[in-house]
């Protein structure tokens, strides 16, 4: 340990003194305020508040955060399998790992990271064949790799790439611009921009993005998103002089994202409240006059697309049909209806489409898995894409007129591969990727995914997937994980995390819980804003199947989950801390009574309710995994993780949290806290910040739960 270090435990009085099992830890001293208030006729204490200032501003929070740093890497040091899991983490990342590439001027643009890099780069092949180089090398702008190169767009020709970059992973991030032949970096720079995309002018002449306003001195990582808007550059000119080019008032606050059709006509906005949909608008870039016509202005369904001939449109809604649909209708005529031409498929949610070629391929989702059909642009049905295997396919990437068009697949046991698709022939071939699991003593047919399915406490069949060695039936220490929230599915996808524990001996499965997106809108809607504690009922009938089935060995259950996963983790340890012998909640959101007052969380209402109002107020008390940790109970294992610059879901969430724990007296097993440093949400982070933190996480469950 270092002296600085040192001198912060001696400060602050932390010491670690565990040596085994039976010793009691010794935390960091943490300072209680007296602040209580009054909400809806009920008495909330709130002695941690203090640990909600930004901990790179306020000195004290700096100094615990040091002190409860310092007791968790002395901890995880001295565990045996955490060396281990570093060395088999390393080689499960050292592959190569490539993006779909994007076709301009003839040219292929794609990022690669060859394995072990800090950041993916981005890389130009010229033409189908030709040489590749390498435009833009993130791997460049620090030391440390913590800045990362974030949404990027080539311009229709080619000729230029404006790209957003991100560091200490802020969702805050500047826009620049680079003429890819010369490698020039234009003096245009855009500040603020903030949950966007990036879509150029067919012309070259400038691009669209969106941004919040300018943060005042309170500081970025406290700044709410309110007042996002769409504007348009102008290359060679300053941001003062950008268009606004859409900045609606709503009841609630808004995001907009931008895209542009292929023929370069139509700009494309989509505005979402996060309510389970997004409103869709766009503006005719060939008019002298650039007006924003809304085509879908309700916010609580999806509403995508898919491209267009001319004047008519292909949209895939949920409006009417829960699974999704595919509808058309003509910008031509003064008012826009919209008639149905491919119907909801029973059994199938869809959830992307693509027009490429003379085709639209949908992607359904059925069971947690892809499948990908192919209909005429008169809707009639013109077979199935032939996936390598049960998994996940990306979007595909093309343009109408187009035969070729690109997509990425993957599964629990494949990494990210590239096809390259032919639309005629309805043929894919291998375009780019890794052969099987890299830099590991193991293969693909050593891994083995099961799918089960298990019974909710109300009789629903929920999706759960098992991935161990192959022909190891015997009950093993098993890591759980689910996300259940704003509609999000969990798709099969390869995680060199998740295959290090199987390696090590253990079983990791995926539960497809209520409250993401598996079955579409039903599924989302039944674990959302009342029917959120439904979530918790799924994931703990998971864990108890699990146990039920013999597949979790006794006291081998450990429980993982990130960002709305995190307050999972954290809601299901209070109701049932006898089930799980090792929780890991990441960067969650674990204060239900005050998560609308930081960044992003005023987006959330939609899905969680509003503090504001007493029937959301109590029912997020009733589980809120801040206020309702049970002194005096025996708890699992708990190690909290988050980072300095989340500011999506602020770190002071699991400050508070890991505070709570510490100071209520929950048994001999440990309540630690791991905050990383230059980083955030998890976006932009460098590959090496990943394995530390997955090393340290892992072999804090190893032991734990008996793995090692």
């Amino acid at each position: 340990m270092c002296l600085a270090a040192a001198i912060v435990c001696l400060l602050l009085g932390a010491e670690h003194v565990r040596s085994n099992e039976e010793t009691p830890m010794t935390y960091p001293e943490t300072k209680k305020v007296d602040l209580t208030e009054e909400h809806f006729g009920t008495a909330i204490a709130d002695p941690y508040r203090w640990l909600e200032n930004d901990l790179k501003e306020d000195r004290a929070v700096a100094q615990w955060v040091d002190a409860q740093n310092t007791v968790t890497s002395r901890y995880t040091a001295s565990l045996p399998g955490r060396d281990a899991f570093r060395d088999r983490l390393t080689a499960l990342f050292n592959h190569e790992q490539l993006t779909s590439p994007l076709k301009r001027g003839g040219d292929y643009f794609f990022t690669r990271n060859t394995g072990l890099d800090m950041q993916p780069v981005l890389v130009v092949r010229d033409g189908e064949n030709g040489a590749e180089r390498t435009i833009l090398d993130p791997n460049q702008w620090s030391e440390d790799g913590t800045k990362a190169l974030a949404v990027w767009a080539p311009s229709e020709d080619g000729k230029l790439v404006a790209y957003a970059i991100q560091e200490n992973g802020s969702d805050w991030r500047p826009i620049r611009v680079l003429d890819v032949q010369s490698g020039a970096v234009l003096a245009d720079e855009i500040a603020w921009a903030r949950f966007t995309m990036i879509a150029w002018m067919a012309d070259g002449s400038g691009f669209f993005y969106a941004r919040s306003p300018e943060p005042d001195d309170s500081g970025r990582s406290d700044a709410q998103v309110v007042n996002h808007a769409v504007y348009f550059h102008r290359l060679g000119t300053e941001q003062s002089e950008d268009r606004l080019i859409h900045s609606p008032a709503a009841e609630h606050p808004l995001l907009h994202t931008v895209d542009i059709t292929a023929d370069g006509r139509f700009l494309v906005i989509y505005s979402t409240a996060l309510m389970g949909g997004s409103a869709l608008s766009v503006v005719d870039l060939s008019a002298s006059e650039w007006q924003v016509r809304p085509v879908i202005e309700r916010f609580d369904h999806l509403s995508t697309l898919v491209g267009n001939v001319g004047t008519k449109l292909y949209v895939l809604t949920a409006d009417g049909a829960e699974q999704g649909k595919i509808v058309t209708g003509d910008l031509a005529a003064q008012d826009l209806v919209f008639t149905d031409l491919i119907e909801e498929k029973p059994g199938a949610y869809l959830r992307l489409a693509s027009l490429v070629g003379d085709k639209l391929l949908l992607s359904y989702m059925v069971d947690a898995r892809i499948e990908v059909e192919r209909y005429e642009l008169d809707g009639k049905a013109a077979g199935a894409v032939n996936l390598p295997e049960a998994g996940s396919a990306g979007t595909f990437s093309g343009r109408p007129g187009d035969n070729e068009a690109f997509f990425t697949f993957t599964n629990y046991a494949t990494p990210k591969t590239v096809y390259r698709y032919d639309v005629n022939a309805n043929e894919a071939t291998l375009w780019a990727g890794p052969d099987g699991l890299i830099g590991a003593d193991s293969s693909p047919g050593d891994i083995e995914v099961e799918q089960s399915f298990f019974s909710a406490r109300d009789g629903t069949l929920i999706p759960i997937s098992i991935i161990r060695r192959a022909a190891a039936k015997a009950a093993a220490p098993t890591m759980l994980t689910a996300y259940g929230g704003f509609g999000i599915p969990l798709l099969p996808a390869y995680s060199p995390q998740a295959v290090a524990w199987v390696q090590e001996g253990g079983v990791y499965a995926v539960a497809n819980i209520r409250g993401g997106g598996e079955y579409g809108k039903a599924w989302h809607e039944a674990g959302k804003g009342q029917a959120k504690k439904t979530v918790f009922d799924d994931f703990i009938a998971a864990a108890e199947f699990l146990k039920h089935e013999g597949i979790s060995s006794e006291g081998g259950l450990a429980i993982h989950g990130e960002s709305h996963g995190g307050m999972l983790v954290g809601a299901v340890v209070n109701q049932r801390p006898d089930l799980f012998d090792v929780a890991l909640p990441g960067v969650g959101v674990m204060d239900m009574l005050r998560f609308d007052r930081f960044t992003a969380g005023n987006l959330w209402i939609s899905e969680f309710g509003s503090p504001s109002a007493e029937d959301s107020f109590n029912y997020l008390r009733s589980y809120s995994p801040l206020h309702n940790i049970k002194t005096g109970e025996d708890y699992p294992a708990i190690l909290v993780t988050t980072a300095d610059t989340d500011d999506r879901v602020v770190p002071a969430h699991s400050l508070k949290y890991v505070a709570t724990l510490q100071a209520a007296q929950v048994g001999p097993r440990p309540q630690l806290l791991r905050v990383e440093r230059n980083a955030g949400h998890g976006d932009g982070t460098p590959n090496q910040k990943i394995i530390d933190e997955y090393a340290d996480r892992w072999s804090f469950a190893a032991h734990w739960t008996g793995l090692w």
